[in-house]
């Protein structure tokens, strides 16, 4: 029996199975709902400073600040996997886990990657087909990436602009139009300062899984490798 074959195989109940989807994904309501609770705080403080009367915290979720706090956080995000699937087709890194190793830079062939004739019983059913299919299919996990990133990117522009007119309005100051806060600096001082911080972090993770390591993580290369392995996980 294959390597393959027993990878294939579940062991092990649901919990088990899909314990890392299942605990981060509980972490993340966890972790939304304490943003909640923080910023209707934050902004019934800022309502009282004004003079006007606070809100609830079921009102302050269906708000243009609560929505426009989450979108920006999540189009980062977003970004930072579409870049960093796409990029790691053809960009390496010597020593890194997360480099493929550096013969493979590019989409590689038909053969690496199970495709048409070259796909097994198991392969997903697009993966063994010669047309359009295989060709959205291969690209897929990027694809949605990125226009998942680009849907919060918009939602989070709509957010701003309605959160920012309300401020506007406050200060008895007009309001502006969805264009024209595209332009603004608080729409770029919200997205950029998310974006170097989600590339920060991966050029970190990528040089250092180089020279430290983690026993057991996939995201790590075993204990005792050489620190010019490189696409060999623990």
């Amino acid at each position: 029996m294959s390597d393959d074959d027993r990878e294939s195989r579940p062991r092990g109940g649901f919990w088990r199975n899909n314990s890392l989807t299942l605990v981060f994904g509980t972490a993340f309501l966890v972790v939304l709902a304490a943003q909640a609770v923080a910023g209707h705080a934050e902004f019934n403080d800022q309502l009282t400073v004004d003079g006007l009367q606070r809100i609830s915290l079921g009102e302050y979720v269906t708000t243009s600040d609560f929505a426009v706090d989450v979108s920006e956080n999540w189009q980062s995000e977003f970004l930072q996997f579409f870049l960093y699937i796409f990029g790691t087709v053809y960009l390496l890194q010597r020593g890194s886990p997360e480099s493929k190793e550096l013969h493979k830079a590019g989409t590689e062939s038909d053969r690496e990657q199970r495709l048409g004739d070259h796909a097994r019983a198991d392969s997903p059913r697009w993966a063994g087909t010669k047309d359009w299919r295989q060709r959205l299919y291969s690209r897929s996990l990027g694809t949605v990436m990125g226009c998942l990133f680009l849907g919060s990117w918009l939602a989070q522009s709509i957010a701003g602009v309605a959160a920012y007119n309300e401020q506007r309005l406050r200060q008895l100051q007009d309001p502006v139009g969805w264009g024209a806060y595209l332009g603004a600096p608080d729409f770029w001082s919200r997205t950029l300062q998310n974006w170097q911080s989600e590339l920060l972090a991966v050029a970190a993770m990528v040089i250092l899984s180089v020279y430290l390591r983690q026993r057991g993580s996939p995201e790590s290369k075993p204990v005792g490798a050489a620190h010019t392995s490189t696409g060999v996980e623990g």
